[in-house]
């Protein structure tokens, strides 16, 4: 028998599926009308990401530090830019400044922006500098689409960002925007060798033929868009990616340096959400 959350979980994902039963043209107007409305917002959990939390607290000897070598190359270094797209309520970009990066939240709409700042400003003190030697690093907050360089031209002199944190974007896209995601997010991703791409895999398990977003997916999925971004990738009659093993790698592909299930996660995916990070080959 379900439970009353369990219940609740499968009445918001119906709802969210009605919601977006349009063109994926307009999804995008249809986050911004959820947002305006502001009184259904599944996604909104809280608190940050308990995933990223402990890839920040326990694998340094992955992500290194919040420092990098400035663009100048002349010795000296600036905080590392990290980029969370659609970052809610800012959770997960108030979390990564206070580990010391420089962090950006990108959302669609101009009142989830606004939440954000109110986020930073009620609760700003419950994320406290992590190492007082490295110092907090600064939080901004933009209005964008993502797949728009008018927004990342605002951010930094490249555009660029040394560190990436995708948790519920990539699956809240439709199937169609696939490609352009991956395509995407190898042009945002630093070409340095800090350059990491951190993808919280997610919802795996979820059939693809029922829909969403959250639309269902596998940890191949990642690997083949990621292998070959911006390129149409064959899925089989299941909704599932269809595996290319013998595929070369396209000249602006990511490469897999690391892959683990995630021993804590938000509850709807505890137990099943993995963690995979990504570089430039």
């Amino acid at each position: 028998m379900a439970t009353m959350s369990e219940e609740k979980a499968a009445m918001a994902r119906a709802r969210l599926k009605k919601h977006f039963d349009v063109p994926s043209s307009e999804h995008q107007d249809r986050w911004v009308d959820l947002w305006n409305a502001g009184d259904f917002l599944p996604w909104d959990r809280q608190l940050p990401s308990p995933a990223l939390n402990d890839l920040l607290d326990q694998r340094k000897d992955l992500i290194g530090g919040c420092f990098v070598e400035d663009e100048a190359r002349t010795g000296t270094k600036r905080r590392k830019r990290a980029l969370v797209p659609g970052c809610g309520a800012g959770y997960d970009v108030l979390l990564l400044a206070s580990h010391g990066y420089d962090a950006y939240g990108l959302e669609v709409s101009e009142k989830a922006v606004q939440r954000c700042l109110e986020e930073q400003k009620a609760n700003g003190h419950k994320y406290p500098v992590k190492d007082e030697a490295a110092g907090a690093g600064s939080c901004t907050f933009l209005k964008g689409d993502y797949f728009d360089n008018a927004w990342s031209k605002k951010t930094t002199v490249e555009g660029t960002f040394e560190f990436i944190y995708d948790y519920t974007f990539f699956c809240a896209l439709d199937v169609s925007m696939r490609p352009a995601w991956a395509l995407r997010a190898s042009q945002l991703l630093s070409r340095k060798p800090e350059g990491l791409l951190i993808c919280l895999e997610y919802p795996l398990g979820k059939d693809p033929k029922t829909g969403g977003p959250p639309f269902g997916l596998t940890s191949q999925t990642y690997v083949e868009h990621l292998k070959h971004p911006g390129e149409d990738i064959p899925y089989n009659e299941a909704g599932d990616v269809e595996e290319r093993s013998t595929s070369q790698p396209s000249s602006e592909a990511l490469e897999r340096i690391d892959h683990w299930q995630a021993e804590r996660s938000h509850q709807i995916g505890q137990g099943k959400d993995s963690v995979s990070v990504w570089r430039h080959k």
